[in-house]
């Protein structure tokens, strides 16, 4: 979608340039002083109308916020499939778009962040996780409870959703950063465990949804490098999901 919506500006770009500086001069000259100029065609006419609404749309898309919509439930109960949410791309600094390089620092990711990365295996996939280790940190997750650092992140006792059932999904508040946020676990279902050390240079991140969630534990998404980051998700602004009604109460809830 970037690299279209850069490709368009870029082409309308050339076209209002072409007939600005090349080709009404030349019809001007060619009619003479105070001939009439022949009509221009129709292509430059549209690039010249369209041209300030692409460049606002990229300058909007490329620096500053971009739409994102949930498509799994790797992030429940933080995040529902069918949420569409907003991405503040300059919170880690101000990126080019396409090649992602960093132009301008302004932030650093934080633990606890909820943030959009571009997939390491696949730079075309935007995933959303939550940011759990940052550079030079040891993360070890074992029997559903998350250590960084050799430190145990304090979390409280899960609570089954549906207490009738013993192996239902349970919900419980982790801290993580200056923020707590809800998790979910799954008594019944194995998820990968184990040590990480993250490199220089690159984060671990994981879903709140802890048992179905492909994250930096398994391999096509392990470590993301600072340059696949894309920015962090801040609020939601709508919700709906084909088949069933939108969830008003969702719209306007901030991303914690």
């Amino acid at each position: 979608m970037e690299i279209w919506l850069v490709g368009i500006t870029g082409l309308a770009l050339v076209l209002w340039a072409v007939d600005r500086f090349v080709l009404t001069p030349r019809a001007r000259r060619a009619a003479g002083e105070g001939g009439e100029l022949p009509p221009r065609s129709k292509i430059f006419e549209y690039a010249a109308a369209f041209l300030p609404v692409l460049l606002v749309v990229l300058c909007i898309r490329s620096f500053l916020y971009e739409p994102y919509r949930i498509p799994s439930g790797s992030m429940q109960p933080t995040l529902e499939i069918g949420d569409f949410i907003f991405v503040n791309k300059f919170a880690y600094g101000l990126r080019l778009p396409v090649t992602n390089t960093t132009v301008v620092e302004l932030g650093r990711p934080k633990r606890g962040d909820v943030v959009v990365f571009k997939l390491p295996s696949d730079p075309r996939a935007n995933f959303i996780k939550r940011m759990v280790g940052l550079p030079g940190d040891v993360i070890e997750y074992r029997d559903k409870r998350l250590r960084i650092n050799g430190e145990p992140i304090e979390v409280s006792e899960p609570v089954p959703l549906n207490p009738a059932s013993p192996y239902s999904v349970r919900k419980a508040v982790e801290v993580l950063g200056q923020a707590s946020h809800d998790v979910h676990l799954m008594p019944g279902r194995i998820s990968r465990e184990g040590r990480f050390r993250v490199p220089a240079g690159h984060y671990f991140v994981m879903g709140d949804n802890r048992d179905n969630s492909r994250d930096s534990r398994y391999p096509g998404v392990g470590y993301i490098p600072e340059d696949r980051l894309v920015g962090r998700a801040e609020r939601i602004w709508f919700n709906w999901e084909i088949g069933s009604m939108p969830e008003w109460g969702r719209i306007g809830d901030a991303i914690n």
